[in-house]
């Protein structure tokens, strides 16, 4: 998924990934949330699309979402299939060549599965990321691949290997098991073998570095592999619309499963940029919400004129009064 930059204008869609979640304690957290500004936000604009989908495809709703927001989408005007999104092509100079995010990361192995660590909880220095970087990028040059350094927790590259890869975002994969999640490709099964000796040279790579060694002796995490996301390449140059805005207070808290934190997180977005929403909307202004859980996303907006039946329904939740904004995240 691309990093946000800033749009010339303020965006007027509002997206919100990770606005619900599956994990039981997130469901059971729902009936408690306090959403008013959501609910009267819900209530003034208009259903008009549902992306629904189960929790294991690759790319996450709100990763789809965001890509048909900002028009990233096949030759034929198509979204993606579901892992083949080209994040890392759609931001480069050179789209048409076939492109890839490799994410450092510490796989957590455990006595029934191998589980991936969240970056947010790797704590992983420019002084680390660069050093494994450094050793792993002459790896990746003997198999066509150009690993480029553009953050710590972010390497580009590129290489036909990549072509047609179907990845797992690094939102699906972070806190689960990998064992299905690791990327492939039946139109490029070559390049599939490949990433994964690739990652099982940088497995011993990174044990036998001397990073491994000063992270243990600070008690970090050590980087024991890396992630391929965002892989693949496009027919021509995209022209694509400015991103939305899309707060990660929720994503961040969810993906460390810190319902607490995932709660205080929705009070704090109702709030303020919710509570925006909704005043924008009530001065006529053209306002559209995209809420996203880990199966569906559900787009409403303002710039739909209601039909007959949908004012029909209006009158009667008027009468029965507005059911509370968890009933809709519970659909997520």
């Amino acid at each position: 998924m691309p990093a946000p930059h800033p749009a010339s204008e303020p965006s007027s869609h509002l997206l919100v990934p990770f606005a619900s979640a599956s994990d039981p304690a997130a469901r059971a957290a729902l009936p408690k949330l306090q959403l008013p500004q959501l609910g009267a936000l819900l209530a003034a604009l208009v259903p008009v699309y549902t992306d629904a989908g189960d929790d294991h495809t690759l790319s996450p709703p709100h990763e789809r979402a965001l890509a048909q927001a900002m028009g990233l989408v096949r030759a034929d005007g198509c979204p993606f299939d579901d892992g083949l999104i080209p994040w890392a092509a759609a931001e480069s100079t050179t789209p048409t060549e076939p492109q890839a995010w490799f994410t450092p990361c510490h796989f957590q192995v455990g006595m029934e599965q191998v589980s991936l660590l969240p970056d947010e909880q790797l704590g992983l220095t420019n002084g680390h990321a660069r050093a494994l970087f450094d050793a792993l990028a002459p790896y990746c040059a003997e198999d066509g691949i150009a690993l480029t350094y553009t953050s710590a927790t972010r390497w580009h590259a590129q290489g036909e290997p990549l072509r047609g890869i179907a990845c797992a975002s690094l939102d699906r994969a972070a806190g689960r098991s990998v064992e299905g999640w690791i990327p492939e490709s039946a139109a490029n099964p070559a390049g599939g073998r490949l990433l994964k000796r690739l990652q099982s040279e940088a497995q011993m790579l990174f044990y036998t570095h001397a990073v491994h060694d000063a992270r243990e002796a600070a008690r970090l995490h050590p980087v024991n592999g890396f992630w391929v996301s965002g892989a693949g390449a496009l027919q021509a140059a995209p022209m694509l619309q400015a991103p939305p805005t899309m707060p990660d207070s929720l994503r961040r808290a969810a993906l460390q499963a810190d319902w607490a934190a995932w709660e205080q997180a929705w009070a704090a977005l109702d709030k303020n940029d919710i509570s925006t929403w909704l005043a924008r909307a009530r001065r006529g202004e053209p306002v559209t919400l995209t809420l996203c859980g880990e199966r569906t996303a559900q787009r409403w907006t303002n710039t739909t004129p209601r039909t007959a039946l949908a004012r029909i329904g209006g009158r009667i939740k008027n009468l029965l009064g507005t059911p509370p904004a968890w009933k809709t995240l519970e659909t997520l």
